[in-house]
């Protein structure tokens, strides 16, 4: 049986400032170094470069990037701040993980793994990677079908959460936990998901957006007969 625990609402009498409005903000609220916004600043420039080509991004997002994409993929570091090893799904534009991998640069044992099975994306990523020197590999397979071992799994945009966590299910089985971020319409997600799987997860509020949601997985057991 699925085990949900919704914590969507702030803890009462707290206030909590959603989003970032800049670049300054951003700073300012993770502590980046002038490297790391720098590189950030980078990774922004060659993102919007490449989303004139290719379908990336939504174009509109990219004036909102220091909020809709730096800070929406940065706060997961808060959320498992111990964590160096970390594989995201469908990785596409590097949304989380370039981001995660610019924060992590030159923490010591700091690996992101970039599962992406479009080879057009992954030329996207593997510049970006060789550009920034990322700690962080490009792998251009299915999620499903790669066995490694990582303290945090993530995704941002992928799949449902029945079929992500089928995707996620080998990255479970090897220890891991995952933090997938996720939209409004996440409960009914879940209430699909708890029909084919028996996980235990809850859903904790986006920095970045009021309407968004981040499920986090702690158990992902074996898949139900439907």
């Amino acid at each position: 049986m699925s085990q949900l625990q919704d914590n969507s609402a702030p803890p009462t009498g707290q206030g909590v400032m959603i989003g970032v409005l800049d670049e300054a903000d951003f700073a300012r609220e993770t502590g980046a170094s002038p490297a790391v916004m720098a590189d950030l600043a980078r990774y922004r420039d060659v993102l919007a470069e490449w989303n004139e080509v290719m379908n990336l991004v939504g174009p509109a997002t990219i004036a909102t990037y220091w909020n809709r994409h730096a800070w929406d993929s940065a706060q997961l570091l808060k959320l498992a701040p111990e964590a160096l090893r970390w594989a995201d799904l469908g990785a596409g534009a590097g949304l989380p993980g370039v981001v995660l991998a610019i924060m992590g640069k030159g923490r010591e044992g700091f690996h992101v793994h970039l599962v992406e099975s479009m080879a057009k994306r992954c030329r996207f990523l593997s510049e970006v990677v060789g550009q920034l020197g990322l700690p962080a590999t490009v792998h251009n397979e299915r999620a499903e079908n790669l066995d490694l071992a990582v303290d945090i799994v993530t995704a941002r945009a992928c799949a449902p959460m029945a079929r992500l966590l089928g995707y996620a299910r080998p990255y479970f089985k090897a220890g891991a936990q995952g933090l997938f971020l996720k939209g409004q319409d996440v409960a009914s997600e879940l209430d699909e998901a708890a029909r084919s799987w028996d996980f235990e997860a809850e859903t904790l509020p986006s920095l970045s957006d009021p309407r968004g949601q981040i499920v986090r997985v702690r158990r992902l057991g074996r898949g139900r007969k439907v």
